[in-house]
C-alpha cells in the first residue's frame, strides 16, 4: 500500500484536495487518473480511503469512500535527545525511531552539545516521509529545541529515565521497563551529560538507566531506547 498524507482530513471530510506539492507528486511523478483509490492518513491514527474525482496536478481532489481507526498504542515514548554533530545522524535516528513506533521527540541543547542549532522544518519533513513509507498512520510529535535545564522544568508523566556514561549506579533499561507504561528518556550529545545535567535529572526524579556494557554514539542510544520500549510493549 502507498499511503499519501493530508493533516485537514477528519472524520467528516467528504472531499477533498491535496496541496500543489503532493498533487504534482501524485499526477505527474505517479501518473495517477480520475477514479485512482488513493490510502491517505491524517497522522492521527485514520486511514481513508478515497478515490480521484480532479486529477489536477496543481490541485488533486478525492473523495472519502471509508475509512478506519487504528487504536492507540497501550504505551507512550517520549524521547528527548541531543542534536549530534553531525546531523545526518540526528535526521536517520528521526527517521528510524519513526519507523519503529515513537511517539514524541524533543531536542535537547545540553552543556556538551556540538550543534545548538537545528531545521525544525527539515526535521517535520523526514518523520513525515518515514511515517508514509512504514505505512505507519500516527505521524510522533516534534517539539521545537530546549536546553536541558528548560525540559527538566517541565512536567512529564510516567516513568522517567536518564541514560548517561558516568560509572556511577544504574540499573539496566531491561529491569526497569514495563508493558504498557507512559515514559520519557533523557539521551545525551557526543560528550554525554555534564555531572551538573546528571545530578539535576536526578534532583527531578529521573531513574539513571545503562543501555549495555558498550559506549554507544547519541543516535545509537536513541534507537536502542526506543526498539526497546516497542519490542517489550510487543503482543
Amino acid at each position: 500500500m502507498q499511503l499519501f498524507y493530508s493533516p485537514t482530513i477528519t472524520e467528516s471530510t467528504e472531499i477533498f484536495s491535496f496541496d500543489k506539492e503532493e498533487s504534482k507528486h501524485i499526477i505527474k511523478v505517479l501518473r495517477k487518473k480520475d477514479t485512482d483509490i488513493l490510502h491517505v492518513t491524517n497522522g492521527l491514527g485514520f486511514l481513508f480511503k478515497t478515490e480521484i474525482t480532479l486529477a489536477s496536478d496543481s490541485k488533486c481532489t478525492v473523495k472519502i469512500i471509508s475509512f478506519e481507526k487504528t487504536p492507540p498504542s497501550k504505551f507512550r515514548l517520549h524521547l528527548a535527545v541531543a542534536p549530534t554533530k553531525m546531523n545526518d545522524r540526528f535526521e536517520w535516528f528521526l527517521e528510524k525511531a519513526t519507523e519503529i513506533g515513537i511517539h514524541e521527540i524533543t531536542p535537547i541543547i545540553c552543556d556538551h552539545s556540538e550543534r545548538k542549532v537545528i531545521n525544525i522544518e527539515r526535521f517535520d519533513k523526514i518523520l513525515l516521509a518515514a511515517m508514509k513509507q512504514s505505512n505507519e498512520v500516527y505521524l510522533p510529535k516534534l517539539n521545537n529545541a530546549v536546553t536541558f535545564k528548560e525540559f527538566i522544568s517541565l512536567k512529564q508523566e510516567g516513568l522517567k529515565m536518564i541514560a548517561h556514561c558516568e560509572e556511577t549506579d544504574k540499573r539496566t533499561l531491561k529491569s526497569v521497563l514495563k508493558p504498557n507504561q507512559e515514559l520519557t528518556m533523557l539521551i545525551g550529545p557526543e560528550g554525554d551529560f555534564s555531572e551538573k545535567e546528571i545530578a539535576l535529572a536526578l534532583d527531578n526524579d529521573f531513574t539513571p538507566v545503562s543501555l549495555g556494557n558498550t559506549r554507544l554514539r547519541t543516535e545509537t542510544a536513541a534507537i536502542v531506547a526506543c526498539h526497546s520500549v516497542v519490542f517489550i510493549n510487543e503482543e
